[in-house]
């Protein structure tokens, strides 16, 4: 059955329905159709799959929807692009995203862009075997759900959760719009950044320098200017400024009047004096590595406590140069000295301002100050105070008695909108903000992530984090598609702020596209999802269907996204769900990704750094891709594509076709067949366990690895002339479904050959049968497996052909020593416990070197089997005698098993319990 045939078979298979099976509802960030999906999104996609996959024939009624999203200005931004025949952009979906000339000269208008990009999303999820309910298929610019998105901000704007205010935004001028991070090229993690001006007056004109730490202004020693940089005077506010051309631009966007009056060269001022009340008169110094587009492209100097101008100003005095200026401290902090950035770099080995570990020894640094730093004396009135109180009274009286203001940036540069353009930090009247900021509300999210089932556990921190930090949020555009503001239809949503309770939409998507817009009213959704209200205009017996699905779903079992994406939508989400639903309809849970790699390097589309979904799945097939992307990682660590390595995994799945057309043939019954039947069932317990702990790494690890480990040794175990016994066909028909989640084309096929009607997909899951369970023979054959390695090992190392090998097997009171190490819970104190014992104090030396080696292997076996050989210790000399022809087969040599007791040969002694003495003729 190839997978055209397959996917034939699941067109409608996975459309899901209420039911009276336990439900099982899972989303994830829906994809933003603007180019061509890579194979880190198939992972994204590929990991929710294998879980809902896994539920379904675990008997759960599964949800797996899918929408693209839309809103929003970037996919305008590439149109503009390409309509004015931007080469790289031309080349990029030419060459990389394989647009056909008549489709790409189409990609003028921007929703031709979507249309296709959407197509194909689809089409390579389905040609992925995602088992997705494409029913629910949407758009985030249709109408339907604008007028959801309507009725959810309806409610936010009633509660003053959205409000109108001036606030700084990333903005890009080219568009005439504030912009997010989804619609950014580069810099979509840079973050605004609230200065405040330090003026420092100059001869006619201020010299203002931005800074985060304004208590530090009595340590300021000099200035820096960057003597290649062409500088200008302006008219700021009605006062005259020295500052960079790219920071006068700036100010203009943050409701400064600018007017530029003259300009200057860098060179020109070093060696001026400026003054500050707070400083003093400080001179200002050359610098050719101050940014003009950082801050005021000038920057105050404060070596005594910031390791880049401490640095510096060395640099400078090892020439010779300004050697009459000295650190001034003005922070005492426990840990360091007087001057504690020169004791940071000395520390650290620093030797110039270009090594790399000058960020590390800089946030070293800074947050030891800020933590717990104490201003010193020369601070006058704000002597003691801690370093994070004195830094907002410090910009206070900056601000009120030194004409401060403050000024926002971005923490890095630059930042790209997606049109091509630059974008800058402005400030905005009349923007609509949600209230993040808001302290009832931020409790509200809290108390809800601490309830929240979070994989990996670790990310509630981060969650929290994001929840305490986070600002007002501008939610609104004046450019891009997507849903107007339905009180002021100037603006419209943006994509991060109309994507935070879609989860409930699709629920009712297929179903709702057929009610003409318009009857969409605010008391119909009320109805639907808040069960209030008596709406007219839409048949009332629909309404309490849409509401009966709703309840039915809602609320997510779990929601699958990206890590980076917890200081956004991931948090944001739990505000808007906090804010309208009620307490039994609030998210249940959420798995965070890791980042894909490619050949080690992050992907990047707008860079070319991708291989594309489709290809992988042309080149390697579609199994080879999920089996590759499951297990590379698991889910919240980063993974790795390499085609050389793909590769490799479609041999495995090769492999695996083999094993079971073999065991479609087997019957009768060998003398190992217990052992692997009992191999099988605890395959299935940890399979099942890490599925549902979402460690799909660690399932096929089980699934695959574990079971062909089994059956090799099986193979190997079988007598001379047999195939094996019928259970070779127990483990095929449960290693079928096993993998079927993570292999589902491949699977498919297996089960139709093994005579199975109907789809794998909707097997019954494999359960362990506790009969079948027989630790002992597992034990037995443990034994004797670690054995044969290690008559392998020595084999490997020896000069000779062997003719004999001799197994001496440990004596019972070495038995007795494991039992006292492997229970003690002080295994210090063992020897000292034993020799209390008469028959061990006979032994002596004897003893007390057992007890050591019996540590050291103790510690090479797994917990389990430790456990296993204290509660039921093997009968080595029947095990080895039951396996003496297969020893010998094996080996092609005579084996003599005996008592280490009885052998009079050196070696005897070191035989211990589990671990036999080899010897070796």
């Amino acid at each position: 059955m190839a997978e055209a045939e397959v996917a034939g078979a699941w067109k409608r298979a996975f459309e899901s329905d209420p039911s009276e099976k336990e439900k099982y509802y899972i989303t994830v960030a829906y994809p933003y159709p603007s180019g061509a999906m890579h194979v880190g999104h198939g992972r994204t996609y590929i990991v929710p799959d294998v879980i809902a996959r896994f539920w379904r024939m675990r008997g759960k009624q599964v949800l797996y929807p899918m929408a693209f999203h839309v809103t929003g200005s970037p996919v305008i931004g590439i149109s503009k692009r390409i309509a004015r025949g931007d080469e790289k952009t031309i080349t990029l979906y030419r060459d990389l995203y394989k647009v056909p000339e008549d489709v790409l000269a189409r990609f003028s208008d921007p929703l031709a862009i979507v249309e296709h990009f959407s197509d194909e999303y689809e089409r390579v999820m389905r040609r992925l075997g995602l088992s997705i309910d494409w029913r629910r298929r949407f758009t985030t610019i249709i109408p339907q759900y604008s007028k959801f998105i309507e009725w959810q901000y309806s409610h936010l704007y009633a509660q003053e959760r959205v409000v109108r205010g001036a606030h700084p935004v990333k903005y890009c001028p080219q568009c005439e719009n504030p912009v997010g991070d989804h619609d950014l090229l580069e810099g979509d993690r840079a973050e605004v950044v609230k200065f405040i001006f330090v003026n420092f007056q100059a001869d006619g004109f201020l010299i203002p320098c931005a800074t985060l730490r304004p208590e530090t202004i009595f340590g300021v020693t000099n200035l820096w200017i960057n003597p290649d940089v062409r500088y200008v005077k302006a008219e700021i506010d009605g006062v005259v400024w020295l500052v960079s051309r790219e920071a006068a631009e700036k100010l203009s966007m943050q409701k400064h009047t600018v007017s530029i009056i003259d300009e200057i060269n860098g060179a020109d001022l070093v060696g001026s004096m400026v003054s500050h009340p707070l400083s003093g008169k400080v001179q200002i110094l050359p610098a050719p590595f101050v940014d003009p587009d950082m801050g005021s492209g000038v920057v105050m100097s404060v070596p005594a406590h910031a390791p880049y101008d401490y640095i510096a100003l060395r640099d400078l005095q090892q020439k010779g140069e300004y050697t009459d200026i000295v650190p001034i401290p003005l922070i005492s902090v426990d840990g360091y000295g007087a001057v504690p950035a020169q004791e940071a770099v000395e520390r650290a080995g620093i030797h110039d301002q270009l090594d790399p570990k000058m960020d590390e020894v800089t946030q070293e640094v800074y947050g030891a100050e800020f933590t717990r730093g104490k201003l010193l004396p020369l601070c006058g009135e704000h002597e003691g105070k801690p370093v994070r109180v004195a830094r907002d009274d410090l910009g206070d009286v900056m601000e009120r008695d030194y004409g401060s203001i403050r000024f926002f940036d971005f923490d890095t540069q630059p930042v790209i909108c997606r049109c091509g353009s630059r974008a800058y930090v402005r400030i905005l009247d009349d923007q609509w903000f949600l209230t993040y900021s808001d302290p009832i509300w931020k409790q509200q999210v809290h108390d809800q992530i601490s309830s929240l089932s979070l994989v990996p556990p670790e990310v509630r921190a981060e969650f929290d984090r994001t929840v305490d930090w986070l600002k007002d949020w501008a939610c609104t555009r004046r450019v891009g598609l997507g849903t107007r503001v339905p009180w002021d239809s100037n603006w419209l949503f943006e994509p991060l702020s109309d994507s935070t309770v879609y989860m409930a939409y699709y629920t009712i998507a297929h179903r709702i596209s057929d009610i003409p817009p318009e009857s969409l009213t605010p008391d119909v959704f009320d109805y639907i999802f808040l069960g209030k209200g008596d709406p007219k205009g839409v048949d009332r017996q629909l309404l309490d269907s849409l509401r009966s699905e709703f309840l039915y779903w809602y609320p997510y079992n779990y929601r699958f996204s990206a890590k980076d994406l917890i200081s956004n939508h991931l948090t944001f989400q739990l505000f808007h769900h906090r804010a309208i639903f009620p307490d039994d309809l609030q998210p249940e849970g959420m798995v965070v990704f890791g980042m894909g790699l490619l050949n080690g390097a992050k992907m990047s589309s707008s860079k070319g750094n991708v291989f594309l979904l489709e290809d992988a799945a042309d080149e390697f097939g579609a199994d080879t891709v999920r089996m590759f992307l499951v297990g590379s990682a698991e889910p919240w660590q980063d993974f790795d594509w390499r085609n050389e390595l793909v590769s490799s995994t479609r041999k495995q799945i090769e492999r695996l076709t083999s094993y079971v057309q073999d065991g479609v043939l087997s019957a009768g019954e060998t003398g190992v067949d217990s052992w692997l039947a009992s191999r099988l069932q605890r395959r299935i317990v940890q399979t099942t366990t890490a599925l549902e702990l979402f460690q799909t790494r660690q399932a096929l690890q089980e699934a695959y690895f574990g079971i062909e480990s089994d059956l090799k040794w099986y193979r190997r175990r079988l007598p001379a002339g047999s195939d094996g016994g019928a259970v070779m066909r127990q483990v095929a028909d449960a290693w079928v479904r096993l993998l079927a989640p993570i292999i589902p084309f491949t699977c498919e096929k297996l089960w139709g050959d093994l005579g199975h009607e109907g789809l794998v997909s909707y097997a019954e899951w494999p359960l362990p049968d506790a009969a079948l369970l027989n630790p002992a023979v597992e034990q037995a054959e443990d034994l004797i497996m670690r054995t044969v390695e290690d008559i392998e090992s020595i084999i490997r190392i020896i000069p000779m052909t062997p003719s004999k090998v001799t197994l001496c097997l440990a004596p019972s009171w070495k038995y007795d020593v494991f039992n006292v190490v492997a229970t003690a819970e002080d295994r210090r104190v063992v020897t000292k416990e034993l020799m209390k014992d008469e028959s061990m104090r006979s032994l002596g030396k004897e003893a007390v070197n057992a007890v050591n080696q019996v540590t050291k292997l103790i510690h090479s076996l797994p917990p389990q089997l430790v456990t296993e050989i204290v509660s039921n210790p093997p009968d080595e000399l029947a095990i080895f005698t039951q396996a003496l022809s297969f020893l010998e087969e094996e080996f092609k040599v005579a084996f003599e098993i005996v008592p280490a007791e009885e052998s009079t040969h050196a070696k005897a002694g070191m035989a211990l319990p589990f671990k036999p003495a080899i010897i070796i003729e």
